[in-house]
């Protein structure tokens, strides 16, 4: 059955149809809200929020791209972890120390020596820690564009901001993530350093 038959099924309150929609698409939800949240246990709230909003409001799709209407839900879900967050801080060092930049699987490649996966596992912890000093908006945005793949329209269509608003965003936050791992040259692995000229 293809995506548009299960969208349409599932609109009419087939749950199998749903279910099916949450298969294909649960890893990609978990790992965006992970690269926004940064915490394996948030992000996992995040996406089963999400996925229930999406079955609630599924009637409510009227078409276009479904992912990035899933998506859209998702940006939701993790704002309000957010937002719980800093209503409830709480300071983890594990959160910190211990980020898994492959949170669904770890893929791994057989001609990878052990430490060039160490050196990669490394400069993703790092590279996720500068993602979590992100503002929301533009950590929402970053990681659509430079993680996800979307393109400035798609993204406008996922946060509800417009062009230009997409634009600046990601041109700050890549900024700010320059700026943060030259900050942090001596946690990056010495290939990866940036130079500053």
């Amino acid at each position: 059955m293809d995506e548009k038959a299960l969208i349409d099924a599932a609109r009419q309150g087939d749950v199998g149809s749903f279910n099916q929609l949450v298969l294909s698409y649960q890893s990609m939800v978990y790992n965006f809200a992970y690269r926004i949240l940064g915490d394996r246990h948030a992000a996992a709230d995040a996406t089963q929020d999400a996925f229930i909003s999406a079955f609630k409001a599924i009637g409510k799709f009227r078409g276009g791209s479904f992912k990035a209407w899933l998506l859209r839900i998702v940006t939701n879900a993790c704002y309000d972890q957010l937002r719980r967050k800093q209503r409830q801080p709480t300071a983890s060092l594990d959160a910190l120390l211990v980020l898994d930049p492959s949170p669904v699987q770890s893929l791994t490649d057989f001609e990878e020596s052990p430490e060039e996966y160490t050196v990669r596992q490394e400069l993703s912890r790092v590279i996720q820690i500068g993602i979590g000093s992100l503002p929301p908006e533009q950590r929402v945005t970053l990681v659509l564009a430079d993680v996800q793949g979307f393109s400035y329209q798609e993204i406008a269509g996922v946060t509800g901001v417009t062009l230009g608003t997409v634009k600046s965003r990601l041109s700050r936050a890549r900024n700010k993530l320059r700026d943060f791992l030259l900050g942090q040259r001596e946690l990056l692995p010495s290939r990866y350093r940036l130079k500053n000229e």
